[in-house]
């Protein structure tokens, strides 16, 4: 008892100890982009708004456009203690466009002219220190209710952070293949993920396997589909911005098909880790079971978890484009019209083809787990 003991804690630290590598190596990889042109001798600074003028801003309608003056107190940097003047730009999109009130706080950008300050833009309300407490609130919540476990989930989510940060997005602006370095990407981060709910364990490899049989269906399908739907990538928020920076050479529609799977992936992993857990326990509580009887359970388990799991993704997708849905219903649009739309028709695409992904995600992983765990529950306890 006392071994085991010392060996499940051992298993921990090396898991604690792999993580805080992974983290340490994904911090310390450069992106490439750290010295884009568009800030170079510029500075960044905190300040917070004390008179605002709002004389410039011309108002039609819900539109406003023009400029808004302001006085800032900076808050940190070279300049910590003196006040400037710092001007809000409107463009007359509601979406991009923000108004400042006096009490604000708000990230400015200042350039220099021979030595003295040019000119401050504001580019947005501050919101980093809201955004620290929020994650810091998340992180004690998950240690409070998971424990170790949530303690190993926060290295997950550190990574796969990371993950898309340092690698998967400057690859893509380099104009290497969105297909294979998305399922490179995504193989890492499921192994890595289910590695700290599992550890050196054969429910690691089950699980993985499990998730990857789905993760490479929705990537196939993903293709296809995406030529046959004729999608262009451009549907992606923001993806015209990005080819009028000096991107024209990136293959937006296979960043679109890479995305497809991407973004199903989270729902694969968890429906494979239920199901493996499932038979695990099944085979815990009843070790002379046979991997026949061992599947047939996880696959029950499966069952009962696909129908919500595609309605996860379903709620997951169309979240985001709610308004999008009541401007068609406003106008009256038919729904045939409505489906044949490329953007509405790139969400169908995503949740249909990511469900597709969990359904061969559950009798894969039912079937491995069955195999595998009895296999390694009867060489633990010797069973011919």
């Amino acid at each position: 008892m006392k071994s085991s003991f010392f060996s499940k804690r051992n298993s921990i630290l090396r898991m604690i100890f792999i993580g805080i590598l992974l983290t340490g190596i994904l911090i310390a990889i450069p992106t490439g982009y750290e010295d884009a042109l568009i800030y170079q001798d510029m500075e960044r600074a905190v300040a917070t708004v004390t008179e605002v003028d709002n004389s410039m801003i011309k108002q039609s309608g819900l539109v406003q456009s023009g400029e808004q003056s302001c006085r800032l107190l900076i808050e940190d940097g070279p300049l910590k203690g003196q006040e400037i003047t710092g001007v809000n730009f409107l463009s007359g999109s509601m979406e991009k466009d923000k108004i400042y009130q006096t009490g604000d706080r708000a990230l400015v950008t200042i350039s220099y002219e021979n030595g003295t300050v040019g000119t401050a833009v504001m580019s947005d309300h501050y919101r980093l220190d809201k955004e620290i407490y929020l994650l810091l609130a998340f992180a004690a919540l998950l240690i409070l209710f998971a424990g170790k476990n949530g303690f190993l989930a926060i290295f997950s989510f550190l990574i796969t952070v990371l993950t898309i940060w340092k690698i998967l997005v400057p690859s893509y602006l380099k104009g290497y293949s969105p297909v294979w370095v998305g399922i490179a990407v995504t193989v890492f981060l499921t192994v890595v993920i289910i590695f700290f709910v599992y550890g050196f364990d054969p429910r690691t490899v089950t699980a993985s396997l499990g998730a990857l049989l789905g993760i490479f269906t929705a990537c196939i399908l993903g293709i296809i589909f995406t030529d046959l739907f004729k999608i262009n990538g451009a549907v992606m928020p923001s993806s015209e911005s990005l080819l009028y920076s000096g991107y024209q050479h990136l293959d937006l529609t296979a960043i679109f098909m890479s995305s497809i799977f991407i973004g199903a992936s989270g729902a694969m992993m968890d429906l494979s880790v239920d199901i493996t857990s499932a038979v695990c326990e099944v085979v815990e509580k009843k070790p002379d079971i046979s991997w026949r009887e061992a599947a047939r359970s996880g696959m029950n388990v499966g069952r009962a978890a696909m129908g919500t799991m595609t309605t996860t993704l379903l709620l997951a997708y169309s979240g985001g484009y709610v308004t999008l849905l009541m401007v068609f219903m406003a106008q009256g649009t038919p729904v045939d019209h409505m489906l044949n739309y490329k953007y509405v028709a790139a969400e169908v695409l995503d949740t249909v083809v990511g469900s597709f992904g969990l359904v061969t995600v559950a009798p894969f992983t039912a079937l491995t787990a069955g195999i595998l765990i009895t296999w390694q529950a009867r060489k633990n306890r010797k069973i011919p």
